[in-house]
């Protein structure tokens, strides 16, 4: 296996080629639809990508936010690009020490799936030949490139898709590395170094969908297939070693396929409804009764390698299902996954022989509004069921929850580029670039050094700051006169669970002002250290003040709150506990204490008031002689 990354990070320098703020929201001031094509590129040809996207025929609706204006609707020509956005690329280029261009050029990527308006992204090549080093080996970075985000998808309906325009032309940095990953944890290894360097620069937006990875997977033997948008890094190993799965299964289908000699010519569909019995309940039946298109196509020599081989979970028949989806439809059903969905063993026999099939044979069958859909999903059927013939495709892939992934598009390549005649080149000014050089922010192996020695801090919680781009903000709590291991806790524990908690926007990111006000909590004895996430989770969703963050999570303290007083009253309740067990007592009397008083009270705090609370117990009296 090998493989190659191409990571994205947003920045936080305003939007690309216009002056709107880089904000994102729910406020919507109205909408416009637009339906896009595919046009050809600098070289006059259509990429295969964009004309797969065009040929779905969608609609698609963009909503206006106030961070929108007519540069992200294409009603305005771009303005110049953002020097504030150049120069963190160029600073991101120097410090993967790569070789920046001595002229910026911007390209136009045809792009006809709905997340531009006008067609296209907009990008710029920054810096070329870089390397970064991880674990003792050097990865090398082949392109450094600033482009601009697309919008964001907030809704989806049959022949229609909502984006929200507020994302679009936030500048992108993207990296893209050589293909010289021959393992998923060195996958996840390389990217976290990556995503620490963007974070270094200081200017990398934080919070949830800020950065994306593309990962690129090969086998031998196999093809290239990119899995696109990639946002949780610990899912990096789980995608690579899936894909990995994948094409292992396509290329013994393939052997397979070559033993049986089967072949696949131009196929007809064939409407199967009159066919199927009438009077059984299930999918299939129903759909026949309601008078929907229901369609087979036969597959020579597929019988038994559409459903997954023993071991796997990856299966042909999945394959086959995601180009129908692709076309419109839900899904299909599969010969080899048959009796079910209303057809009993007598009926498959019945709709085999109808079909002529023979034992090795499959078939798929569709249901659809209409024939003319129906008969669209099973031509991209067919043709994909032929390039099985041949092992692996190579494509664009989507990430699923569960690790896997689904069909996209096919993989673009060359022909949707051609240059931007609305932004001129840019310059870079060899002194400009000599005063970037001499500035550059500390790499993360250098800060990792330094953040251990200096706060007598583990290595793991510095890479955790660091993997969280939030050594900065440690740096400046601490310097605040708070203490290293509270605020290291708090940025890299509490935060990140108390967004998850309270299901923060993307782009989301939790200021100042809150985190000096839960650690300044915690200093004064207001709450405890474990009530941080609970405070947290109330200043996100709405609470004004630290104090009314704290009244809202139910830890402001009452007169009832006196440790000594709560601790002599759990011994005088557990008097029988404590006689039998003694000092073993103690573990079961500190949890009734601190269900208690969790969030209120140090645990250190708790257990000393216990002890103390034991020790004043009288002894129980002997008994008489």
């Amino acid at each position: 296996m090998k493989a190659g990354l191409e990571v994205h990070q947003q920045l936080v320098t305003g939007k690309l080629f216009c002056e709107c703020p880089a904000d994102l929201g729910e406020e919507v001031r109205g909408s416009v639809a637009r339906r896009l094509r595919a046009t050809g590129g600098e070289n006059r040809a259509i990429d295969p990508a964009a004309a797969f996207q065009a040929s779905r025929d969608l609609l698609f609706r963009y909503e206006i936010a106030p961070s929108s204006c007519l540069v992200e609707l294409d009603e305005e020509p771009p303005h110049a690009l953002s020097p504030a956005a150049l120069d963190v690329a160029l600073t991101v280029a120097l410090l993967l020490h790569a070789r920046p261009l001595d002229e910026i050029v911007v390209m136009r990527k045809i792009v006809v799936d709905g997340s531009n308006t006008s067609g296209f992204q907009r990008t710029a090549l920054v810096g070329v030949d870089g390397w970064i080093e991880v674990g003792g080996k050097r990865h090398l970075i082949q392109t450094i490139c600033l482009e601009e985000d697309a919008a964001r998808k907030v809704g989806e309906a049959r022949g229609e898709v909502v984006y929200r325009l507020d994302r679009l032309g936030i500048p992108l940095v993207e990296i893209a590395t050589g293909p010289d990953l021959t393992s998923p944890s060195e996958v996840r290894e390389v990217a976290e170094e990556i995503g620490m360097l963007l974070r270094a620069t200081g200017r990398a937006r934080r919070g949830v969908g800020t950065i994306r990875e593309d990962v690129n997977v090969s086998i031998e033997g196999g093809a290239r297939v990119e899995i696109k948008g990639v946002q949780e890094l610990r899912l990096l190993p789980r995608f690579t070693e899936a894909e990995e799965e994948r094409q292992h299964m396509l290329l013994r289908a393939r052997d397979e396929l070559a033993k049986r000699g089967a072949s696949l010519a131009d196929e007809p569909t064939i409407d199967v409804a009159a066919i199927l019995p009438r009077d059984a309940a299930g999918l299939l039946p129903d759909a026949a009764r309601r008078g929907q298109s229901v369609r087979a196509l036969r597959l020579p020599g597929f019988g038994g390698l559409l459903k997954a081989p023993e071991g796997s979970t990856e299966r042909l028949g999945k394959e086959l299902a995601d180009h129908a989806r692709a076309a419109g439809l839900r899904g299909l059903i599969h010969s080899d996954e048959l009796p079910g969905y209303g057809l009993d063993p007598a009926a498959v026999d019945r709709l085999r022989s109808e079909l002529g099939l023979r034992p090795d044979d499959a078939f798929v069958i569709v249901t659809a509004a209409e024939a003319k859909l129906a008969d669209r999903a099973l031509s991209l059927v067919r043709d994909r069921a032929r390039r099985a013939l041949e092992g692996v495709p190579g494509e664009t892939r989507d990430p699923l929850p569960d690790g896997r992934t689904r069909y996209s598009r096919p993989l673009p390549g060359r022909d949707r580029m051609y240059p931007e005649t609305d932004v001129p080149p840019v310059r870079v000014d060899p002194t400009h670039l000599a005063e970037l050089t001499a500035h550059l922010p500390e790499r993360p192996e250098a800060a990792r050094a330094r953040l251990a020695a200096q706060y007598a801090t583990g290595a793991e919680v510095v890479r955790q700051l660091q993997r969280s781009g939030e050594v900065e903000r440690f740096e400046e709590l601490v310097r605040r006169g708070f203490a290293a291991p509270l605020v290291a806790r708090l940025l890299t524990q509490d935060v990140p669970a108390a967004e998850l908690e309270a299901q923060v926007a993307e782009g989301f990111e939790v200021g100042a002002e809150a985190l000096v006000g839960v650690l300044s909590s915690v200093a004064d004895g207001t709450i405890a250290k474990e009530g941080m996430l609970p405070v947290l989770v109330q200043w996100f969703k709405g609470a004004r003040t630290p104090l009314e963050a704290v009244a809202r999570a139910g830890l402001d303290r009452g007169p009832s709150d006196d440790l000594a007083t709560l601790a002599a009253r759990v011994v005088a309740a557990n008097v029988t506990l404590i006689a039998e067990r003694g000092d073993a007592a103690f573990q079961p009397l500190m949890g009734d204490l601190m269900k208690e008083l969790r969030g209120r009270r140090d645990g250190k705090e708790v257990a000393a008031a216990l002890r103390a609370a034991l020790a004043r117990r009288a002894p129980p009296a002997k008994p008489s002689s």
